[in-house]
């Protein structure tokens, strides 16, 4: 059996947001006890020049949308940065989670050698469907999402492996 474009993104991208929302929903419960502060917690970055957990978020799931709207040939849905709480980007992932499952299987598939073009750090690159997909974009996504579980984990949240594995 084959694996087709849309199996390949959707479902996976779609997953791993939603477990990336079950470990904030934790990260919630952490603070509510009060065993983190929020502002604290939203600002803290693993050194001085990468980005914030918030934006750790945002960016996974910019990422995930930007990857399906462009294989698809659709505008890429654009979300304001302005984040200051768990329940905020709950309802980022959640808006991100809704369109990409509102992407049908037919708009994906057979997008493995098309040329998407995107600026990548100032400049422009050519990528197949395929590479940006596989090569680019789900590396992106996994490494903004394991960035904020790690931030978690060191402000104490009590996730493991399978919160941020999910189930199969």
């Amino acid at each position: 059996m084959k694996m087709s474009m849309y199996q390949a993104s959707v479902p996976r991208l779609a997953k791993l947001l939603e477990n990336l929302s079950g470990i904030l929903a934790k990260a919630q419960a952490h603070v509510d006890a009060g065993h983190a502060d929020m502002a604290a917690l939203m600002d803290d970055r693993l050194i001085a020049d990468m980005y914030p957990f918030s934006k750790q978020v945002q960016i996974a799931c910019d990422k995930a949308r930007s990857v399906v709207a462009r294989l698809a040939d659709l505008e890429v849905p654009k979300y304001a940065d302005d984040e200051t709480t768990l329940a905020q980007l709950q309802e980022r992932i959640a808006r991100s989670v809704a369109f990409i499952r509102s992407v049908p299987p037919e708009r994906i598939d057979g997008t493995e050698d098309k040329v998407v073009e995107l600026p990548v750090t100032g400049k422009l690159t050519r990528y197949s469907g395929m590479q940006l997909l596989l090569g680019h974009s789900v590396p992106n996504v996994y490494f903004h999402a394991v960035t904020a579980y790690n931030l978690l984990r060191r402000n104490g949240v009590p996730v493991g492996k399978r919160d941020f594995l999910g189930e199969p």
